[in-house]
C-alpha cells in the first residue's frame, strides 16, 4: 500500500511540474546590451522591463518569464542565441533585435521553428517579408523619412546632398528622401555612404559643406547619432546656411541634451518624441526616468514597450495558446494607444502603421527636446 501511495505522490508531484511549466511562458530577448550598439540594447530591455513593472508579469492565468541575451551587435550570435532560447528555453516568442543584420539571422529559425519574432528596432524595409512569422513595432527608414522630404519640398529645398550609414535602414532612408525630393522637380546631387562600423565623417561633412547644397540629409543608427552631430555643429554646418534634416535617429532623445545648442532648430521626422504631448507618453517618460536613474527614453525604449505588450496582447487574444502559427495570426490587425500614439498591426504585412511627426529642435526647461509641429496619420510603409 505504501508502494501505492508513493507512486501517486510522485505521479501527482510529476503532474503539477508539467501543469506549472504551462503556466509560464517564455519570451526571448535579444538585445546588443554590450559593444557598439549597447545604448540601444540597454533602451530595449528597460522599456520590456517598464512594460512588465507597469502591467504586471501576468497574461490571464498564464505567468510571463522574460529571458534576456546579450549578442553585442553580432548577428552569429543573434541566430544562436535564437536558437538556444527557442530548443533549450522552448520560448514562445523572440523579440529584440537592435540592427537589421540582426534580425535577418533569425529569419530562417524562426521559420523553420514556426516561432514568432517581434521586432522591437531594425528598421528595413524588406525584414519583415522574409520570414512569416516576423512581426514588426519599430518602424521603416521609408516611413519615417518621407515626412521630413516632404517638408524640404515645402520650405525650398531644391538640391540636397545625403549622408547615410552604408547598410539597410541607411540605403533604405536614402532611397525614400530621393525618391520624395525628385518626384517634385528636386535634385539629391550626391549620396555619401559611410561605413557603419567605426565611421569617420569628417570627409563627407566637408565635401558637402564645401558643395553648398539647399540642405544636408542624415541618417544613422541612433547611437551613433552623438558622434555625427558634434561633428556637424563643429563644421558649421547648420550656420553656413545648409539646412540639416533627416530621420529622427539623428537627434536621438538618449543623447540630445549632449549634442548642444548648435542643434537647436534641426528638423526632423519620426514616429516618436520624449517630448509627445499625450498623458500615456508623460507617464512613460516619467516612469522610465525613475526606474533608469533619470535617463530619457527614446524611439528604442518605446519599441521595448511596445514589443511586450504586443507579446501580451497576441497571447491574450488567443486564450494563452502559444502554439507559433496561432501566435503569429493573432498579432494581425492588433491596435492600442502607444506612448508614441495611436499604433497598428498591418494583418497583411505584419508591419507597423502609426503617425510620423515632423519635429523641431527647441529648448524646453533648459534641456533640448523634439518638438512636434506636424503629423502625419496612420503611416505605412511606402513600398
Amino acid at each position: 500500500m505504501k508502494i501505492i501511495k508513493s507512486g501517486l505522490i510522485a505521479a501527482a508531484v510529476m503532474c503539477a511540474g508539467v501543469a506549472q511549466a504551462q503556466d509560464v511562458i517564455k519570451i526571448g530577448v535579444i538585445a546588443p546590451l554590450t559593444g557598439p550598439q549597447a545604448a540601444s540594447g540597454q533602451q530595449i530591455m528597460a522599456g520590456a522591463k517598464l512594460y512588465q513593472a507597469l502591467n504586471g508579469n501576468k497574461v490571464g492565468n498564464k505567468t510571463i518569464e522574460l529571458i534576456f541575451k546579450d549578442d553585442a551587435g553580432v548577428a552569429d550570435q543573434t541566430r544562436r542565441l535564437a536558437q538556444e532560447l527557442i530548443v533549450n528555453d522552448k520560448v514562445a516568442a523572440i523579440t529584440g533585435f537592435g540592427l537589421t543584420p540582426l534580425a535577418l539571422a533569425v529569419g530562417p529559425v524562426i521559420t523553420q521553428a514556426k516561432v514568432p519574432a517581434v521586432i522591437m528596432v531594425a528598421g528595413t524595409s524588406m525584414i519583415v517579408g522574409t520570414s512569416p512569422y516576423f512581426v514588426r513595432v519599430s518602424f521603416t527608414l521609408p516611413q519615417n523619412t518621407a515626412p521630413v522630404a516632404q517638408w524640404a519640398i515645402e520650405n525650398g529645398v531644391k538640391n540636397a546632398i545625403s549622408l547615410v550609414s552604408d547598410y539597410g535602414p541607411g540605403l533604405d532612408a536614402a532611397a525614400a528622401f530621393k525618391k520624395r525630393l525628385e518626384a517634385s522637380g528636386g535634385k539629391v546631387s550626391q549620396e555619401l555612404k559611410a561605413p557603419l562600423a567605426d565611421p569617420d565623417f569628417a570627409p563627407f561633412l566637408q565635401r558637402a559643406k564645401d558643395a553648398k547644397p539647399d540642405a544636408l540629409f542624415l541618417f544613422v543608427p541612433a547611437p551613433t547619432a552623438g558622434a555625427l552631430m558634434k561633428q556637424v555643429v563643429d563644421r558649421g554646418i547648420p550656420q553656413s546656411g545648409i539646412k540639416v534634416i533627416g530621420p529622427g535617429d539623428v537627434t536621438d532623445d538618449d543623447q540630445l541634451n549632449s549634442m548642444g545648442d548648435g542643434v537647436l532648430g534641426m528638423v526632423t521626422s519620426y514616429n516618436y518624441s520624449a517630448a509627445h504631448e499625450s498623458p500615456e507618453n508623460k507617464k512613460f517618460v516619467e516612469e522610465f526616468k525613475k526606474a533608469n536613474n533619470n535617463r530619457r527614453p527614446n524611439v528604442i525604449g518605446v519599441g521595448g514597450y511596445d514589443g511586450i505588450h504586443a507579446i501580451y496582447a497576441a497571447i491574450a487574444k488567443n486564450g494563452g495558446n502559444t502554439e507559433g502559427t496561432k501566435l503569429i495570426e493573432a498579432f494581425k490587425g492588433l491596435s492600442w494607444v502607444s506612448p508614441r500614439g495611436p499604433i497598428s498591426i498591418d494583418p497583411e504585412t505584419r508591419d507597423i502603421v502609426q503617425n510620423v511627426y515632423v519635429r523641431k529642435v527647441e529648448k524646453k526647461d533648459g534641456e533640448l527636446y523634439n518638438v512636434e509641429f506636424k503629423t502625419y496619420e496612420n503611416q505605412k510603409d511606402p513600398k
